[in-house]
């Protein structure tokens, strides 16, 4: 296959020395696209390595043990970074985020240049660690009157927030505690309670400013997080510095960090929106919301709608009508372009919501497998329809399983299972995002159980593939060999 599809490495290499940094960069992922793309070179597997907990990766590292030993896999054999000291129950890290400092910032504190790791344990500390060595940078105790469980982005690499554990049994259903990332600072702890926000909270969640609340009538209602923090801040906080809500120091223990935003009214709801499992997602351009009726007949059927003015868009509607065990996905594409994904069994369609009007959706492009047959053919060269009918994700048939984008070099990397002699197989189908053409297929040595899950990472000239047995889970790490066969 020739060089990204007729460009000439030559070409490129004297762009790459007469141009920027930027166009340097821009230049130096289309060659790497490029080799990726050619035949004669081949993904190998370099590394195996087992777990009783779960493994997790993130920007060219493993993590294993609860976030304790980690690995990179940025060279040809994977490197120990750091290994931990066993934690107890009380002090085990429940949940992590990888932070990259920004380039164009100068910060306060050296070491906020570097990545670095923030860690929740499970008796409400925060902690800041070295992505390098593992060496702890900050720490910041949450709370002793709430249980905080999970750490979520609301402006990836600028702003988290740590979320409790829901306590529906009582008049407070959970609570956010939001910080700023470089450098390390609280914005407040916001309490999600009935006077604000209604009965039946089941979940928030925080993205792009935006505050979610489900509710247990199956509704979501949309927040702006920043007139929340205008209305009702009590006071602003400031790490290790005294405040007058408790007379303590911020973060430090057994204080905590105080409830400052306190919602004693109803803030305006932007927009709410009645949907199954409180499902709705936002995006494309211009704006418009994917979301299920509420009723379970309607499993699987998905609307389109303006989030100006909730029109239908045209062909808004969205439905497979697959005959499979699990429901098709439909998600608005990571690369911001507007574009919508829905992912079937043995379908893969590429809407993109028209620019001229408010009410257009049409096909951008699609990729299809071979439906499984519904008729045999006997010896005799009979024809017979078979008496239960195959589903379309028979695992003896060929079945789309999950879709990633690797945005720097503008790839779809589409897994693809297969059953052969009773052991499931699968590969990995890479396809121009632009266009949908294919241009390659990787295929994967181990077997694929669809019994079990499953986690694929395609990052540059790297492929991770995490997958949970019987009583452990597994890391296949598969790295691009350079060297022609």
């Amino acid at each position: 296959m020739a060089l990204q599809r007729g460009l000439n490495v030559t070409e490129l290499l004297d762009q790459r020395s007469r141009g920027g940094k930027a166009a340097l960069n821009r230049l130096n992922l289309k060659i790497l696209r490029g080799i990726l793309l050619q035949d004669n070179r081949r993904f190998v597997e370099v590394w195996l390595k087992t777990s009783k907990s779960p493994i997790m990766y993130e920007n060219g590292n493993i993590y294993f043990h609860n976030y304790l030993d980690c690995y990179s896999c940025i060279d040809h054999k994977p490197r120990q970074l750091y290994s931990l000291a066993k934690r107890s129950k009380q002090e085990k890290f429940e949940d992590a985020l990888l932070c990259q400092s920004p380039l164009e910032e100068t910060l306060p504190c050296p070491s906020d240049h570097k990545p670095s790791l923030l860690t929740l344990t499970a008796n409400n500390w925060l902690y800041r660690l070295s992505a390098e060595t593992g060496k702890e940078l900050q720490k910041v105790y949450l709370s002793p009157k709430y249980k905080f469980r999970y750490l979520c982005w609301d402006v990836s690499q600028e702003t988290f927030y740590a979320k409790s554990v829901q306590r529906s049994s009582s008049s407070t259903a959970l609570q956010l505690a939001i910080f700023n990332v470089f450098p390390l600072q609280v914005l407040g702890v916001l309490e999600i309670n009935r006077k604000g926000f209604g009965n039946g909270v089941t979940d928030a969640v925080l993205s792009q400013g935006v505050l979610a609340v489900s509710h247990s009538n199956m509704s979501v209602k949309l927040y702006s997080f920043e007139h929340i923090v205008q209305t009702y801040l009590k006071e602003k906080l400031t790490l290790g510095k005294e405040c007058s809500l408790g007379n303590s120091t911020v973060g430090d223990f057994p204080f905590g960090i105080p409830l400052n935003i306190h919602c004693t009214d109803s803030p305006p709801v932007l927009f709410e929106v009645s949907c199954y499992r409180n499902g709705v997602q936002i995006g494309g351009y211009p704006w418009h919301y994917i979301f299920t009726l509420p009723q379970t007949r309607h499993r699987g059927t998905y609307h389109i709608c303006s989030l100006q003015n909730k029109t239908m868009a045209t062909n808004g509607v969205r439905n497979m009508n697959n005959s499979s065990l699990e429901c098709d996905r439909i998600f608005f594409h990571p690369d911001d372009s507007g574009r919508i994904i829905h992912i079937g069994p043995t379908t893969i369609k590429c809407d993109i919501l028209s620019t001229f009007t408010l009410k257009c959706s049409c096909i951008f492009f699609g990729l299809f497998l071979q439906p499984p047959a519904q008729f045999t053919v006997t010896l005799s060269g009979r024809t017979v329809k078979s008496r239960v009918q195959r589903l379309d994700d028979d695992s003896n048939q060929e079945t789309f399983r999950t879709i990633e984008y690797e945005d720097e070099l503008d790839l779809l990397a589409v897994v693809v299972t297969n059953k052969e002699e009773e052991e499931g197989k699968a590969c990995v189908r890479l396809h121009d995002n632009q266009s949908g053409f294919w241009q390659r297929t990787i295929d994967l040595v181990e077997s694929w159980d669809e019994t079990y899950g499953h986690q694929l990472f395609f990052d540059k000239d790297t492929i991770v593939h995490i997958e949970e047995r019987k009583n452990k889970f597994c890391c296949h790490l598969i790295l691009y060999l350079y060297i022609c066969n």
